[in-house]
């Protein structure tokens, strides 16, 4: 980001370009479908939320995006909407369009022509790297600093 430029203010970009890694993403696209809403649960605080995925595009291709709870009903087949500041994740290794916390989409009066449906991004299936690594070193492992505070030749007390 060069100096001066407010996170979010960027040009827009075509859906084509758009990669897993896409960050702080303003594009503007046409809603093709959405499908049927579902209820999650939150892992965080286990409370109920409203989710359904909408097939966005413009004339270079199209992707899903992730709409939830209250914005589900800002958005109707045929408007056409620009997103700024999204981000792409990927869900289950396809890619997705997200709005997150930091977003916001509106709908504007841009013209979007036929939306190029056989180039969708979410088809295409990437390697997902795990949330949370498998590996947890210990004390027993070479070159491991952890645990002792950093100290050299901590030894706890011992107990009478």
């Amino acid at each position: 980001m060069a100096y001066g430029e407010s996170r979010g203010s960027g040009e827009s970009i075509k859906v084509e370009k758009l990669e897993p890694s896409s960050r702080e993403v303003n594009v503007s696209v046409k809603v093709v479908s959405k499908t049927a809403v579902r209820d999650t649960i939150s892992r965080s605080d286990g409370s109920t939320h409203r989710v359904t995925d909408a097939l966005v595009g413009d004339e270079t291709g199209c992707i899903y995006l992730t709409l939830w709870d209250d914005n589900i009903e800002r958005v109707k087949d045929g408007d056409t909407i620009a997103i700024r500041n999204g981000y792409i994740s990927l869900f289950r290794g396809s890619m997705r369009l997200n709005i997150g916390r930091y977003g916001s989409f509106e709908p504007t009066e841009a013209t979007i022509g036929e939306v190029k449906t056989d180039n969708n991004l979410s088809d295409k299936q990437y390697e997902q790297q795990p949330r949370y690594p498998t590996f947890r070193p210990s004390f027993r492992d070479e070159g491991y600093r952890g645990g002792s505070g950093g100290r050299r030749g901590y030894r706890p007390r011992r107990r009478y």
